[in-house]
């Protein structure tokens, strides 16, 4: 599952694809389902998303990207690390998804079944 959020308690939005895939490939998905919000400044992402093309992406919109390089590529692009650390925030979101046993266990055998329940619970866990 790949989610985009504002902070530890706003998911805005979701994609679900497979295990097997890589993650670089569902972010103009997930940024496309996010809700039209005042332009961000920096977007954190870890680093499976490290791609040329998400970074053109982010450019063309004048967004700084804070990614880390992936091992395997050849001259490693920095980042800001203090921004990066902003990340564990998405990591809590996960963490509050995860108390809900139906969505840790993944009872739902059809995706849309289960991501109606990710929406569910992310909206349970934003009015909290």
């Amino acid at each position: 599952m790949h989610a985009a959020c504002i902070d530890e308690r706003t998911g805005v939005s979701f994609v679900l694809t497979g295990g097997q895939r890589n993650d670089a490939v569902a972010f103009e998905t997930v940024w496309e389902g996010a809700p039209v919000l005042p332009a961000p400044v920096a977007v954190v992402m870890d680093k499976a998303y490290d791609s040329n093309a998400i970074r053109r992406f982010l450019a063309v919109r004048e967004i700084e990207a804070v990614i880390p390089s992936k091992a395997n590529r050849t001259e490693p692009i920095p980042h800001d690390a203090r921004k990066y650390g902003s990340r564990e925030k998405v990591e809590r979101f996960f963490n509050k998804l995860k108390q809900f046993r139906r969505i840790a266990t993944r009872y739902e055998k059809l995706g849309r079944t289960f991501l109606a329940f990710v929406h569910i619970v992310s909206a349970w866990i934003g009015l909290r």
